[in-house]
């Protein structure tokens, strides 16, 4: 080989162990430990009452080696509506990384968008007009595009945590 066979050959290795291979996310990483709602956020500028819809979560790295540099984001929809109804967007790990077979902490992702009304908390879950949510789940490695990993739905129940 000549030298600058060598040298390319060379510097595409480095950059390939520097960056990582590219991560199939959806074979690489599991949601786990599910738990879903409608958290109570108080009450609105008027004085009524507001739920929001709330997702907590852990991530399990599937492979047989370390993960890096991840971060998640979450779509919330109202169900058969297009329209996003808000996001929530974290940082997953880091630099840190997160070993082979090991479990992330419980993440928690809700909306900044949610219902308000007069009635109590319990009569909006069960009110006419209530659209039950979903959230999609899409992450994001080192400098990949954002890849959908999961979706769940919000379960019609209140959560005071």
């Amino acid at each position: 080989m000549g030298f600058r066979v060598k040298f390319v050959v060379s510097l595409v290795a480095f950059v390939a162990a520097g960056c990582g291979l590219a991560l199939d996310v959806q074979s690489a990483l599991q949601v786990t430990q599910v738990s879903s709602g409608w958290f109570d956020a108080g009450f609105d500028n008027l004085g009524r009452n507001k739920l929001v819809p709330t997702v907590s979560f852990r991530l399990e790295n599937m492979t047989q080696s370390e993960v890096s540099y991840l971060q998640l984001l979450g779509k919330f929809r109202r169900q058969n509506e297009e329209e996003e109804w808000g996001n929530a967007f974290i940082r997953v790990v880091g630099t840190e990384g997160l070993e082979a077979g090991q479990v992330t902490d419980t993440m928690r992702l809700e909306s900044e968008r949610g219902y308000t009304g007069e009635q109590s908390r319990a009569e909006m879950l069960s009110h006419g007009d209530f659209v039950d949510v979903t959230i999609e789940l899409f992450v994001k490695h080192r400098a990949e595009q954002w890849t959908y990993l999961d979706s769940v739905n919000v379960e019609r129940r209140l959560l005071t945590q």
